[in-house]
């Protein structure tokens, strides 16, 4: 290194007459502008292919300070640089805006390096320029399509994102835009890398749906599209996410996708769902919805070796208390006893209007003696009911029978064993519970008479 130092030192000094020293053919073929300064920045040498690099006669600008080449020759970049290494006599590096004699500007990559042999040589300055306008152009160029993508993404109403899943099943976001913080209450930065942060705000089912959709992608390299909740400090919100995978050399998956937060439009297929699944009257499900549920719960029991409650429940003498007081009185019976029945109900059971005054009751979790106990409660509840009609007031009873659904027992079958108990409350002098029937995995029960 100090023989190249020297080496520099003497090409700088007038050269080696004998032999071209390894500095000289470097800066006779250096692709760029050089200049050997004083100790007061004036330009004392420059290389043979100055002018073509900086833009100025090399004669015009020997004896000049080379700050006239900064666009601001008093107070410019290239003054404080060369006031830098002079005081400090280190090196600087960086990039200078420089006019050149036409008058243009370009960007100058520059690195001023002091030489000096100790206190008693006058200090140099070597200055080695190279020309990257049309880099920074391109930069420029790039940031503002970059800031005009930004600009565009940030109006998509929902979150694009860039997943990876490697060899191994790790899964990891490299991109997503601004908007995951609003949608997920996650900032790109705890998810970037790693995935989990977000998965763990998924609910266990749904955590597992979105696993077994992305590994069927991975397989089939098929679009995977999936709606889910996602749990939040503020409360709930659903997103559906769709994606495009694309298969990586190294094994793994990329999907390419957005996120959008469809917690509205979940709402309003909600409340159209109740309208579509309740009873008019009284509030309580209709046939059509209580067998879309109860055929689920009934499943989710199977699956689980879990046994159901099942009850049917008819207005005694309906007939007559329509007949005697009018059909509106009946139907503030109908509520009335609906509301009765969901105050003596837990919320997750399932009470459903099958005709005019006949219900259904599933009561879900429960043991046949705690389904009995709560029928019971229920029965005394409507039996203490007191509806008042023009002056008068009204009470009325229920008769109920219930029977018990063993895992892989029929909806249908179940509500034939809860009617066939219900005929014998009524026969048996209503205003109670028939004795409960058994419903086996075979459809057929034991009548418990």
């Amino acid at each position: 290194m100090e023989r190249l130092k020297e080496t520099w030192k003497r090409w700088l000094a007038g050269g080696d007459a004998t032999e071209p020293s390894l500095c000289r053919l470097l800066l006779e073929h250096y692709p760029g502008a050089v200049m050997l300064l004083d100790a007061d920045g004036v330009v004392r040498q420059v290389n043979p292919d100055f002018e073509r690099h900086a833009g100025h006669p090399a004669e015009r600008l020997l004896g000049r300070r080379a700050v006239s080449l900064d666009i601001d020759p008093l107070h410019g970049d290239f003054a404080r640089a060369l006031e830098r290494c002079l005081t400090t006599r280190r090196p600087w590096q960086g990039v200078l805006l420089c006019r050149r004699a036409d008058g243009s500007l370009r960007h100058q990559t520059t690195m001023i390096q002091p030489l000096a042999d100790g206190d008693a040589t006058p200090l140099r300055l070597l200055v080695v320029q190279y020309d990257v306008t049309g880099m920074r152009e391109r930069e420029l160029r790039d940031r503002q399509l970059l800031a005009r993508l930004d600009s565009l993404v940030s109006q998509v109403p929902g979150v694009l994102f860039r997943l990876r899943q490697s060899a191994d099943g790790h899964l990891e976001f490299l991109y997503l835009s601004e908007r995951v913080a609003e949608l997920t209450g996650l900032g790109a930065d705890r998810l970037m890398g790693d995935a989990e942060p977000f998965l763990d705000r998924l609910p266990a089912d749904y955590r597992e749906r979105l696993t077994a959709a992305l590994a069927q992608s991975a397989v089939s390299l098929e679009p995977w599209q999936l709606e889910f909740r996602l749990s939040l400090p503020a409360g709930e919100c659903w997103l559906e996410a769709r994606a495009e995978p694309q298969r990586r050399r190294e094994g793994g998956t990329l999907w390419d996708g957005m996120m959008f937060d469809i917690t509205e439009r979940k709402r309003l297929e909600e409340r159209v769902q109740r309208l579509v699944g309740t009873d008019m009257l009284t509030g309580a499900l209709n046939r059509r919805a209580f067998f879309e549920q109860g055929e689920a719960a009934l499943a989710r029991a199977g699956r689980l070796g879990q046994r159901l409650s099942l009850a049917m429940l008819d207005l005694d003498h309906f007939k007559y208390l329509n007949d005697t007081y009018g059909h509106p009185a009946g139907d503030l019976a109908l509520q009335a006893f609906v509301r009765t029945c969901r105050d003596s109900l837990r919320p997750y059971d399932l009470i459903a209007r099958i005709g005019g005054e006949e219900f259904s009751v599933m009561l879900l979790d429960s043991t046949p003696e705690e389904a009995w106990t709560v029928l019971e409660r229920l029965r005394r509840a409507v039996e203490a009911i007191e509806l008042e009609v023009d002056g008068r007031v009204i009470h009325f009873t229920v008769s109920l029978g219930v029977t018990v659904l063993e895992p892989g027992a029929t909806l249908e079958g179940g509500l034939a064993l809860a009617d066939q108990a219900l005929y014998r409350a009524k026969r048996d002098g209503r205003n109670r519970i028939g004795a409960p029937a058994w419903l086996g995995p075979s459809g057929t029960g034991d009548d418990g008479a």
